[in-house]
């Protein structure tokens, strides 16, 4: 039975959720079902996910005061009568997109991502607007659980990763051509918007006792966001200059992470965190603090886990993976081998599409 879905996603950039939005659906299409895209005006994915998708609007989205937005996901729900309409984004799109689906009886299912904590009582209230909650954790799934909302309501279906795009292997002249490294360095890279629940500043604070150990480590903060500046001052402050690099936005990933030592996450709170699946998917160790949906990923192979906001345990991590580099090329073994077995491609469209079809019946 083929489905029209409706997506909406409101990232403008694509990493995180909405690269997770590109490939359910050029999953969904493989499998003959008919995909509408909703995205913000020059967002990234309207190009990327364009190719698989029987149109794509690009609407103005001006966050959750954005009332307007309810009314034009409307216009586009009527013209193109989907089966279900499947929101993918929190800011801006949840409630206001779940009062869209409802004013046009048509079912919907909101995707979550973040293991923020809410009211409960704005928890319960909030969820009935959707008819099924797609969680990319369990831990996440344990959060809306703790808050009320109906075991029946919600479903995990972790992110995936794509496999193949992180099989080439580490040219030599990579790092040196993007960050001018000598080649002699032992690199270890942090994945992750430059916000505070990323936890930076721990990674920062454990970084003179990993130098004094390792003094060749230099530390690569691949992403952007507001804590730039802060982020910096810390770094100028703790004298770092020469060891910590902030890189922004890389779209060169693939030819990037199997170049890296370690990654590593010290966040305090976070959903699951797709960065770890693409760095283990390039047979990268990871170590990361023990938030959210990150031991899901890590579990007893992959890496170690350290309690968040722990910057000693931190580096004493960090120290003794550095320590024993025939370890450390093992466990990145382990981490590729396990990502590859639990976060494929295939069962996140599956299982997102088998809540489609069960809304459906």
């Amino acid at each position: 039975m083929s489905l029209t879905i409706l997506h909406v996603e409101a990232g403008r950039h694509l990493y995180g959720g909405a690269l997770q939005v590109r490939y359910l659906v050029e999953g969904l299409a493989q499998r003959g079902m008919s995909n509408v895209l909703v995205c913000p005006q020059g967002a990234a994915i309207a190009g990327a996910a364009g190719p698989f998708c029987q149109q794509v609007h690009e609407l103005p989205m001006g966050g959750d005061l954005d009332l307007g937005f309810v009314g034009r996901l409307r216009g586009v729900i009527r013209q193109t009568r989907p089966d279900v309409v499947h929101l993918h984004s929190r800011r801006g799109a949840d409630v206001l997109g779940g009062l869209a689906a409802r004013w046009c009886r048509v079912p919907v299912v909101l995707s979550r991502r973040v293991d923020n904590p809410e009211r409960p009582w704005a928890a319960r209230l909030k969820y009935r607007l959707f008819d099924r909650v797609i969680t990319i954790s369990q831990a996440i799934r344990e959060v809306l659980l703790s808050e009320g909302v109906p075991a029946g309501k919600v479903i995990c279906v972790p992110s995936a990763v794509d496999m193949a795009a992180y099989t080439g292997g580490c040219d030599g002249s990579v790092l040196k051509e993007a960050f001018g490294f000598s080649g002699n360095e032992i690199v270890v890279g942090v994945i992750a918007q430059l916000i505070p629940r990323k936890g930076h500043r721990h990674l920062l604070e454990a970084a003179p006792w990993i130098l004094a150990r390792h003094p060749q480590v230099r530390f690569v903060f691949l992403g952007q966001g507001p804590l730039e500046d802060d982020i910096r001052a810390q770094v100028r402050d703790g004298g770092l200059e020469s060891q910590v690099l902030l890189a922004g936005f890389r779209d060169d990933l693939p030819s990037i992470l199997p170049c890296l030592n370690l990654v590593v996450h010290p966040a305090e709170m976070e959903g699951l965190g797709v960065s770890l699946l693409q760095a283990a998917a390039a047979g990268v160790p990871l170590v990361g603090a023990r938030a959210g949906g990150v031991p899901e990923i890590i579990g007893d192979e992959a890496g170690l886990l350290v309690p968040p906001a722990d910057p000693t345990a931190l580096a004493d991590a960090v120290i003794q993976l550095l320590d024993d580099p025939v370890g450390r090329e093992r466990m990145g073994q382990a981490a590729r081998d396990r990502v590859g077995r639990l976060f494929s491609l295939d069962a996140m469209v599956e299982g997102n599409l088998a809540v489609y079809r069960e809304l459906i019946r």
